[in-house]
């Protein structure tokens, strides 16, 4: 009896110091994993050797010899032992895992906490700037014995000041939406000439006051892609307003483009945009394309901007699949390079909307729906010197009884707020067009509100919508739209 208990102990501990040569194994080939350890690969090496002569210690006796109580009660508790001690390395190494992980995060968050207060001490100077001149000439039109004249150049500030200050903030809600993966493209059917000869045109009359030329040269074989024309020209017009800004009187801006190369499905096409301006240095250049970055000279600290335009800019370009570079130097200029492919597309008829006839809006009746009493007051008063004759709604649920109680014909067109009370306007627009009354149900309805983002143009679509105009009301922008709506709902 006492023999058998003694090989069982031999046995066991066998067993168990079998699993700790395992144990180890799988210990030492994590700890390489966490670092680099070739300078101690042979330290690794003494421990293995060691269980392993323990282990045939272990089997020699276990089968060759008679092993005592004192023999078999060492070897059975050297292997407890050896368990115990890299049971406790193992829990170590973890320990410190852990404690580099938390290292790590609060490495991270320490970077985030800089990155917030770097966002916030940006945007703090650049929205107080313009915020600084909306109340300061507001404060200035109020006062008594101000001229008519001296009254109108102070709301002209106003405005230019509040436009800053929506750039600002479209800058900064499109640089968030990019950085968390929520910005997309939606590809159409484009005329890269025309694209091109728009985003120029739109730009000339604001070199022109600066003094600075403009030339704009194309070629190209094949003109018609598939793109975003929105993102496209989003990305031209930073560029394109850069130059200008940094460009002094009398200067020059050119934007070029040229196809490299086609064949049948796809173009390579180069866009050049190139200043006479002020130029960088070569060190803010590395950084040109990080957000809020902007080179401390007394001439750009003059320029507005938050810094999130050609960041903003080269995102554009990655998710088109192309590449923007930059050649700059100090007092000489600066020239951009885009190069990106482009799927072809068919040529498309183009319609001139200059020959069709503008809609009159006089006597037309339009329902407003919006909760906000002084987003409702300044579109009431927009739309009525448009000529329409205005009702009004405080939700979604006030309108579909209104519209369901009205006669067909009797409103023309519904403009329809988004985030209300009692029911939104995706739910009163899928209501109304589920009314009984075809007539009732196919009344135009255009969504006016502050959710902007393509994704919301798209929901509103969704919902049965005609149309969409953001907030702030942007006047010729919703004249427009009423007028296509208008238009097709009359067709």
């Amino acid at each position: 009896m006492k023999d058998v208990f003694l090989y069982l102990m031999i046995f066991a501990g066998s067993a168990l110091m079998a699993y700790n040569i395992y144990g180890y194994l799988c210990f030492s080939r994590d700890v390489r994993k966490h670092g680099n350890w070739d300078r101690e690969q042979r330290l690794f090496q003494i421990p293995i050797l060691l269980l392993i002569l323990f282990f045939i210690g272990y089997l020699i006796v276990g089968f060759f010899g008679k092993p005592d109580l004192i023999m078999a009660g060492i070897l059975f508790g050297g292997s407890v032992f050896v368990f115990v001690m890299l049971l406790l390395i193992r829990r170590t190494f973890d320990r410190i895992q852990e404690n580099e992980q938390l290292e790590v995060r609060l490495s991270a968050a320490e970077e985030a906490s800089k990155a917030k207060t770097f966002f916030l001490s940006n945007m703090s100077h650049d929205i107080r700037t313009p915020l600084n001149a909306i109340i300061g000439y507001t404060t200035l039109a109020n006062q008594e014995g101000v001229s008519y004249e001296d009254k109108s150049e102070y709301i002209d500030k106003i405005e230019t000041a509040g436009r800053q200050l929506l750039e600002i903030v479209n800058d900064v809600l499109d640089m968030s939406r990019i950085e968390s993966g929520k910005f997309s493209l939606e590809r159409t059917c484009v005329n890269l000439e025309n694209c091109v000869q728009e985003v120029s045109d739109l730009v000339r009359i604001q070199l022109e006051a600066k003094k600075i030329d403009l030339s704009v040269s194309c070629d190209v074989s094949h003109e018609w892609v598939l793109c975003d024309k929105a993102m496209l020209d989003r990305a031209l017009m930073n560029l394109l307003c850069n130059a200008g800004k940094f460009t002094e009187e009398n200067g020059s801006v050119s934007l070029q483009l040229k196809e490299l190369a086609g064949s049948n499905e796809s173009g390579s096409y180069e866009i050049r945009i190139k200043d006479t301006g002020i130029g960088m240095s070569p060190e803010f250049a590395e950084r040109l394309f990080v957000p809020f970055e902007r080179e401390r000279t007394s001439t750009v600290s003059r320029t507005q901007g938050t810094g999130l335009g050609l960041a903003i800019t080269k995102s554009i370009v990655d998710m088109m699949g192309g590449n923007i570079t930059v050649w700059t130097e100090k007092g000489k200029g600066t020239e951009f390079t885009i190069t990106v492919d482009f799927p072809l597309a068919e040529p498309q008829e183009e319609i001139c909307s200059n020959e069709e006839e503008e809609l009159s809006f006089d006597g037309m009746r339009a329902l407003l729906v919006e909760d906000n009493m002084i987003n409702m007051e300044i579109a009431q008063m927009l739309l009525e010197q448009a000529g329409f004759l205005i009702e009004t709604a405080e939700n979604g649920k006030i309108a579909l009884e209104m519209t369901a109680a009205s006669e067909p014909g009797y409103y023309d067109v519904i403009l329809m707020d988004i985030q209300m009370p009692v029911m939104d306007g995706y739910m009163a627009a899928q209501a109304i067009r589920s009314l009984p009354d075809t007539r009732l149900a196919g009344i135009p309805i255009i969504a006016m509100t502050a959710n902007a983002f393509q994704e919301d143009i798209k929901k509103a679509e969704d919902a049965g919508m005609n149309g969409h105009i953001a907030k702030p009301l942007d006047v010729p922008n919703m004249k427009a739209t009423l007028q296509k709506v208008l238009k097709n709902a009359s067709r």
